[in-house]
């Protein structure tokens, strides 16, 4: 097939055929016949693909999307970066695996990656190479906690995720991938995150920040609180799967404050939010706080190469060799990609291009909050923005509604993923190097997806054929 895709420049969004097309059924078809029935994108966006570069994606059938899922964030330059592919090749005549036997390429990438920290750090800083996925890395910050203090609890927030394994499932708070599972791993307690705008709570907006850690601060040091003194506190400073949930600048300086003063290791899960997701190298620098032990894994080899690490305060380094190891620790070819994206990064300014857009992504979404009865919440950091979709009339947070936006948008060309309660907020993942030209094409289809659903409901609703409870 003779793709439309030849380069980044000028392209645009074009859906020819139904969705999903005649030849993406058939590989859809296969897929179902053939793979675990896991499998979840391809069940919401039913589209496979021929061909991506840049913020596009072309499925077999011809039709192009904007893509604003980008791999779940893991490819923060887009689809094929060019010149970090030149790296990976370049690197896959050198060596492409070698365990943790150190290489030129890797102490170049470790190197870099010290380097973004804040300068108050770098130097009391290591780091330890991971598995390939983010799971793994939260894997290995709780044991270097436990081994650490040689204690047992861990405190997690409601609406986090941390991911799919035993124990990154059991610290996070997504009951559906529990409820099949038992004896998973004891010892977590969840408190309630500063979802502000449906405040655990049921406090008032200006209130619910403070009260929350309050709450998680009386029951660490009641001496009848029934919890014991926690190996950790991980946390999410952006909830992602929970619904791209910001924490409050207080609620996290509290959780601080209080971790430091009770000498519990604070764990940040940057998997999602690091890299410069939010127009920052990682989150934890725009609340103003020094976090013991640092996670990060999608966006690390800016094309999607498997990669993940922990970065640890120096004083944690207690455990013993071997003590947390993986195969795929050794992939020579993210390091080649993650030194290159980290090298483009710096070059183009590519975070200031995340505040710019961003504050343009938001504010042309405010303006429709005030337009649309089904834009209950807009929210985020740099290019992670949600846009909580409720029901007219009540405010509930509504993922009926949700999934007809998002089936109207890729109909139009756009591809987004739900997140949140009842999957009820529209999560925008952008590239990081995307255009303003792409972000208006992607705005123009939003508005129009929003504009049409909703005109759709009211129209149902005038008719008394769809009642809120």
């Amino acid at each position: 097939m003779q793709t439309q895709i030849s380069n980044a420049s000028n392209i645009q969004p074009i859906v020819k055929t139904s969705i999903p097309g005649p030849k993406t059924l058939a590989f859809l078809q296969k897929q179902e016949q053939n793979e675990s029935n896991a499998r979840t994108y391809p069940r919401n966006i039913p589209i496979a693909i021929e061909r991506a570069i840049g913020s596009y994606i072309e499925d077999v059938d011809g039709n192009i999307f904007i893509d604003f899922l980008t791999g779940a964030g893991v490819l923060s330059l887009g689809h094929s970066h060019p010149e970090i592919v030149r790296e990976v090749q370049q690197q896959m005549n050198n060596c492409c695996h070698a365990l943790d036997i150190p290489t030129k390429i890797k102490s170049e990438f470790t190197e870099l990656q010290l380097s973004m920290l804040p300068s108050t750090m770098r130097n009391n800083m290591k780091i330890h190479f991971c598995g390939p996925t983010g799971a793994d890395a939260v894997e290995a910050a709780i044991k270097i906690c436990k081994t650490y203090t040689g204690r047992a609890e861990v405190v997690s927030f409601q609406g986090a995720y941390h991911g799919s394994t035993h124990a990154a499932m059991s610290v996070s708070g997504l009951l559906e991938q529990k409820n099949k599972i038992h004896n998973i791993v004891p010892g977590v307690h969840f408190f309630p995150f500063a979802y502000c705008y449906r405040c655990p709570m049921e406090l008032s907006y200006e209130n619910c920040s403070t009260n929350c850690t309050k709450y998680l601060e009386n029951s660490l040091k009641d001496s009848h609180g029934g919890i014991q003194k926690p190996a950790a506190v991980i946390m999410e400073l952006i909830q992602g799967e929970g619904g791209t949930i910001p924490a409050p600048i207080q609620f996290v300086q509290e959780v601080r404050r209080i971790t430091q003063e009770l000498d519990i290791p604070l764990i940040v899960d940057e998997v999602q939010t690091g890299c410069g997701r939010t127009g920052t190298w990682f989150a934890f620098e725009q609340f103003g706080i020094t976090p013991d032990i640092i996670l990060a894994s999608k966006a690390l080899s800016g094309i999607g190469m498997p990669v993940s690490i922990v970065i640890y305060n120096k004083k944690f380094d207690v455990w013993s060799p071997g003590a947390h190891i993986g195969t795929f620790r050794g992939n020579q070819l993210a390091f080649a990609a993650g030194a290159a994206a980290l090298k483009i990064i710096k070059r183009d300014n590519i975070l200031e291009n995340v505040k710019e857009l961003s504050c343009y992504l938001m504010e042309h979404l405010n303006s429709l909050k005030q337009e649309l009865a089904i834009i209950g919440d807009v929210r985020g950091r740099g290019f992670m923005i949600g846009i909580e979709i409720v029901e007219p009339h009540t405010n509930k947070g509504a993922g009926w509604i949700a999934k007809l936006i998002r089936k109207e948008l890729l109909a139009n060309g756009l591809i987004i993923e739900l997140g949140g309660r009842n999957d009820c907020v529209i999560r925008l993942l952008p590239p990081l190097n995307v255009d303003r030209n792409t972000v208006d094409a992607a705005l123009k289809i939003l508005e129009h997806g929003l504009r049409t659903v909703e005109a759709s409901i009211e129209q149902k609703l005038s008719g008394n054929l769809v009642s809120f409870s």
